[in-house]
């Protein structure tokens, strides 16, 4: 019975939040991890205590498993038996009261604008595979998209007298990113050249086309792409992702003046406080004026 369950948590979460594939498959991995412990303590969703959550997340934290990740298997559980209490499956709700771990927020990488100035100068080339990597760095760098909202953007995701995207993001919401003049550009030499990637030379729905079963370029394959190029452009591949180019899109916004809330906007972050990670960068630029322009530095 407790497969049944998650799989009708995950029901819900599609059909009524819009959650993404990815989202599901994430919860999935958490849920079944937690309902193979239970059922080797001879129990099943319904009959769990708040015992048993503790004990999960001892064994959890006894594995080394950070904090971070203890959380977020935390926050499955509670949704979970938060559904189940509303679907009258359980009359009580066992994770209601359990403490979650405590994390230290770290700040996120990203990378100087010289090191994106040296991606974009080797991603330079009249190859279609250079020009769709062209057409790829630039719109992660300049529109600060989620690597699965870039390889699933549809085609044509911009007509020429447009200056915004329409993105679809998480939980199905979609927002406008405006894009440069620059990947503007970089986009219009790739579109030149697209059809190469189209499978058999024929008609595809997406911007980015592959042979592959979801008919687009993959995340994986995306974030191949930007390692083999970071070697080449002699920067540790280790530090290039697209996930990195996100916070150097970030990172670089608000060092250069603009404002916490039209990047929460840009980013499609639903809750302020996950863009106020990027605060770091308002406090380094503070101590530098501060060193730059005050009679007692």
């Amino acid at each position: 019975m407790s497969r049944y369950y998650i799989e009708g948590f995950l029901e819900m979460l599609l059909t009524e939040r819009g959650a993404a594939e990815n989202t599901l498959s994430g919860y999935r991995r958490d849920l079944n991890d937690f309902e193979s412990f239970v059922l080797r303590q001879g129990k099943d969703l319904s009959t769990v205590s708040a015992k048993d959550i503790q004990a999960y997340l001892k064994l959890l934290d006894d594995s080394g498993l950070k904090a971070s990740t203890q959380a977020r298997r935390l926050s499955a559980i509670r949704q979970l038996f938060s559904y189940l209490l509303g679907e009258d499956i359980r009359h009580d709700d066992p994770a209601l009261n359990i403490d979650s771990p405590r994390a230290g927020r770290r700040l996120p990488k990203y990378l100087s604008e010289a090191e994106v100035d040296g991606l974009l100068a080797v991603a330079e080339g009249d190859t279609p595979e250079k020009r769709r990597l062209l057409s790829l760095l630039h719109l992660l760098y300049a529109t600060g998209l989620r690597a699965s909202e870039l390889v699933s953007l549809p085609y044509p995701a911009l007509r020429e007298q447009d200056r915004f995207l329409i993105v679809r993001g998480k939980g199905n919401k979609e927002r406008l990113v405006p894009v440069n003049q620059a990947s503007k550009q970089a986009l219009e030499q790739y579109l030149e050249v697209r059809d190469v990637f189209c499978p058999d030379g024929g008609h595809s729905k997406w911007l980015y086309p592959s042979r592959g079963g979801q008919g687009f370029l993959t995340r994986q394959r995306l974030g191949q792409l930007l390692k083999e190029l970071a070697i080449e452009a002699n920067i540790d591949p280790a530090k290039v992702s697209p996930h990195v180019l996100r916070h150097a899109f970030a990172s670089h916004l608000l060092a250069n003046g603009a404002d916490l809330r039209s990047l929460q906007k840009m980013l499609g972050h639903s809750d302020i406080s996950t863009t106020q990670i990027y605060t770091h960068v308002l406090q380094e630029r503070l101590k530098e004026i501060v060193t730059a322009h005050h009679p007692l530095a």
